[in-house]
């Protein structure tokens, strides 16, 4: 017969975003986070909410070892935690705020896994083998205990990909924002409008290959509902890093909108609402995605004065 397993400070925080936990707690109630989520309701929402308490803690033990002293969070999680978007995101994107060649991740391996033992959970953090030189210094979290398997019923491990971008491109800015969970602690990000010109870069130029990243497109969608301008400078240092070969030149709001335009054209939809519909509750939402959809959300994108 097995013995009950006891109950860790993991467990507490996981259960704050259980079925049976009151979903109609005001925002400022010791046992709800600020951004958490509704109950799971599929398998997918579980491991989705079981990775964004993870990527809580990987945040805190990244604060406690000192990383936001040089570098920032950004990308669709950052969006998630920092501003309660609507869509759950799987990996961890950093950006130093100035270049450093000689960066390594594993600096701060110690402070994350430090940080989940101290709430009772065990984690093992391996580095990314890269096949080609890139800016970016990955590395692979994933729960190393059956965590997922007892609380959900499901063989998967949940991983989380954490990078680092240690070559950034010029223009950003970042903010200090507040995190409660597991404890209260600042994470230094990307302000919106730098956000956004991320997003818009990796909308434009992500490769394919054989998936369209539809979650690209979701997180636009947001961008513009909430009336978020574009740092249009920051978007074409993006261009030029990464993709030197693209002769954008000075990057002008008809440039972008003509890039804009020609990758809606060749976008197929549908199979962008499949990418992003594991990762949000309200499916109906894309029902109204179509490529006119798109072109006219285009002519409502803000621009930074």
């Amino acid at each position: 017969m097995n013995t009950p397993r006891t109950p860790t400070l993991f467990d507490e925080l996981l259960s704050r975003h259980a079925p049976h936990a009151p979903r109609a707690l005001h925002p400022l109630h010791p046992l709800r986070s600020p951004n958490a989520p509704h109950a799971p309701r599929t398998t997918a929402d579980a491991a989705n909410t079981l990775r964004e308490v993870m990527q809580q803690i990987t945040l805190a033990g990244l604060w406690r070892g000192g990383f936001f002293a040089k570098a920032a969070f950004y990308g669709g999680t950052c969006l998630r935690l920092f501003h309660a978007a609507e869509r759950f995101s799987e990996d961890m994107d950093f950006s130093l705020l100035a270049p450093d060649e000689n960066f390594s991740l594993e600096t701060y391996f110690d402070a994350i896994t430090t940080e989940f033992k101290s709430l009772g959970r065990d984690v093992v953090i391996s580095k990314k083998e890269k096949k080609r030189a890139t800016n970016v210094e990955s590395a692979f979290l994933k729960d190393d205990t059956s965590l997922y398997n007892l609380h959900f019923k499901s063989e998967r491990k949940v991983k989380i990909k954490i990078e680092v971008d240690i070559r950034p491109p010029p223009g950003f800015s970042t903010e200090q924002k507040l995190s409660l969970q597991p404890f209260s602690f600042m994470t230094r990000c990307y302000t919106l409008p730098d956000l956004y010109a991320g997003k818009m870069h990796a909308l434009l130029f992500r490769a394919w290959q054989k998936r369209v990243k539809g979650r690209d497109w979701w997180d636009w969608e947001w961008y513009v509902r909430k009336n978020v301008p574009l740092n249009l400078g920051h978007l074409g240092a993006r261009i030029c890093q990464f993709n030197p070969a693209h002769p954008i030149g000075n990057l002008t709001r008809e440039k972008l909108l003509a890039l804009l335009r020609e990758r809606i054209r060749k976008t197929d939809i549908e199979a962008a609402k499949a990418d992003v519909r594991p990762f949000i509750q309200n499916a109906e939402s894309l029902e109204i995605w179509t490529k006119d959809y798109f072109r006219q959300l285009a002519e409502k994108i803000r621009f930074v004065e």
